[in-house]
């Protein structure tokens, strides 16, 4: 069952693909450098997805299986998303506040290290102090996206503030998942086992990943097609 899931995780990344590459076509106003990143989300995280539903990706550690092949993908597709969003709340100003992207990425990679460095311990104290330190940063970066990319934000016509705001909603709410998979899961207090921890984290990656594009890219759209999208 965990392998069929895989499969149907590879099967909505290429449809990711390709609807964003038919959107690329007619951008509709909206920079190319958005597709690309949109594009590149679910290109690299199923091929990660494809080396885990041919049986790799994965090794048993500290008495569990550690697919450590989601964090191959979570350490490119995480920082993407950030990037995705940033784009999104400087749509419409000349610079892109590079400087706070660079803080972003910076704090999710050490969200997603601390949780790779937690599961390969076998000592429980360790594990969740590694655990606690990534939630941490985890609210950092909620604090920056929240704080002070939301003010960029209000710098901008109030349609691409309610696109942002929109965004940044859901994208926080479907994260919030990994923490908590992660704590249920066999890594943390195991209230659920291996597979379903699998299937859980395919669902929550569909949706944060192609299901986030979807709606961001799509309102961005929405948009220009009232006339209403204003390019830096």
């Amino acid at each position: 069952m965990t392998e069929w899931w895989l499969w149907m995780y590879i099967a909505a990344m290429a449809g990711g693909v390709v609807l964003f590459a038919r959107w690329r076509a007619n951008p509709r106003g909206v920079p190319l450098s958005e597709y690309r990143v949109a594009i590149a989300i679910p290109l690299w995280s199923g091929s990660w997805y494809l080396v885990m539903a041919l049986g790799g990706g994965r090794t048993e550690v500290a008495g569990h299986l550690l697919y450590w092949a989601r964090y191959v993908d979570w350490v490119v597709t995480a920082p993407l998303l950030l990037v995705a969003l940033t784009l999104t709340a400087t749509h419409s100003l000349p610079g892109r506040c590079w400087g706070l992207m660079s803080a972003l990425i910076g704090t999710t990679v050490v969200v997603i290290i601390s949780g790779l460095a937690a599961e390969l311990t076998s000592d429980a104290n360790t594990r969740y102090t590694l655990y606690t330190v990534g939630v941490l940063a985890f609210l950092a970066v909620y604090g920056l996206i929240w704080g002070p990319l939301h003010a960029h934000v209000r710098r901008q016509p109030k349609e691409i503030v309610e696109v942002y705001r929109e965004a940044a909603l859901l994208l926080s709410a479907l994260w919030v998942g990994y923490p908590l998979l992660w704590l249920i899961g066999p890594t943390g207090v195991g209230l659920i086992g291996s597979s379903t921890t699998s299937l859980l984290f395919v669902v929550l990656s569909i949706l944060s990943k192609v299901g986030w594009s979807i709606v961001d890219l799509g309102r961005l759209r929405s948009l220009s097609d009232r006339g209403r999208l204003i390019v830096a």
